[in-house]
């Protein structure tokens, strides 16, 4: 098969790809999602297929208007409603109960919710309102960074779907933040995102808390993100402190040394290391961090001319620096330097 990368005028060869049946990458304003006919389940096993992903985690449905969920859903409570009017179109998706019947095991994982997200890109609503609610995981092989260019789903699945509708750059760059709205007496973070706690508690009068269950290895999860190992470039990453750079490309002087962090940090340094990739031209600026994360895995994911990324700690202090960090744990194995 060989993949088509289409512009924003050939939309409708993309609809109708879909409508066949067949795969589509999409953007978003976080990453690149890799689409199919939600209610399609053969079209949905193909997206398993093409990341090579274990079936068993669950996929969200990308939809193009708010009345779309009504197909779908038992009922929208007060903070969903809230959450939907504040931050939709956006990076938030929301998990609700959904009817019996409506949509496979293979996109549910069998469960009795499913997530549900309004992306903030014109392009890809119109795509959905010419084909129908789409599945849309990431578009990358599964465990390695996410895509947040058409040219980073090329590299990872072309020649296994049909076409690539080229957005752009994805605006956001980390994944969208997941809340479990199924429960009247509280709203649940899955998964950290650009819309932080803080943010999401300003519009609803329940209290918005952080899903502290650990996922069992039979277990089935309720969103995607929280059980499989993700985002992991080939080579090893080291999560380092601004203060201790010096020290960590000291310590590892005998290896050959990818540094992803600040422009500051990377002046300072770059003498002493193969390589360098910059996450932003000031300190401490989370916003640009993330939006060029996935970015930099990708460009210093090269075993043959680096032997370790020393990639930069963010504070914890704000939505996007807490998504940053939560997908750097991943792709590093929560390994930092002491």
């Amino acid at each position: 098969m060989k993949t088509k990368i289409l512009t924003k005028d050939q939309i409708i060869e993309a609809a109708h790809y879909l409508k066949q049946g067949g795969l589509v990458a999409f953007p978003t304003e976080t990453v690149y999602g890799l689409g199919a006919v939600a209610c399609n389940e053969q079209a949905v096993k193909k997206v398993y297929k093409a990341k090579g992903r274990p079936s068993d985690n669950p996929l969200i449905v990308h939809i193009a208007k708010q009345s779309d969920l009504a197909a779908f859903v038992t009922q929208i409570n007060d903070s969903a409603k809230r959450l939907m009017d504040a931050f939709w179109p956006g990076p938030l998706t929301l998990i609700f109960n959904i009817k019996q019947g409506v949509l496979s095991k293979t996109v549910t994982g069998g469960l009795s919710t499913c997530a549900f997200r309004l992306p903030d890109n014109e392009l890809t609503q119109q795509l959905i309102a010419l084909s129908a609610p789409l599945v849309g995981p990431s578009a990358n092989t599964s465990g390695k960074p996410s895509p947040t260019s058409a040219q980073h789903v090329y590299h990872d699945i072309s020649g296994k779907i049909e076409a690539i509708l080229d957005g752009g750059i994805c605006q956001v760059g980390v994944e969208s933040t997941v809340v479990d709205v199924s429960n009247d007496e509280e709203v649940v973070i899955l998964r950290p995102g650009k819309i932080s706690q803080q943010q999401l508690q300003e519009y609803v009068t329940v209290p918005v808390v952080y899903d502290q269950h650990l996922i069992g290895q039979s277990e089935i999860p309720k969103a995607p993100g929280m059980k499989y190992t993700h985002y992991a470039p080939a080579v090893p990453v080291m999560i380092v402190a601004q203060k201790d750079f010096s020290r960590a490309v000291a310590e590892n002087a005998n290896k050959k040394i990818a540094l992803l962090a600040a422009k500051p940090i990377i002046d300072k340094l770059k003498n002493k290391v193969v390589d360098a990739y910059a996450l932003s031209e000031l300190i401490n600026d989370s916003q640009s961090a993330a939006h060029r994360l996935f970015d930099g895995l990708r460009t210093l994911d090269c075993p043959e001319k680096y032997d370790l990324i020393l990639a930069q700690q963010y504070d914890e202090c704000d939505g996007l620096a807490i998504a940053y960090m939560n997908r750097l744990k991943k792709s590093a194995g929560h390994h930092f330097f002491h």
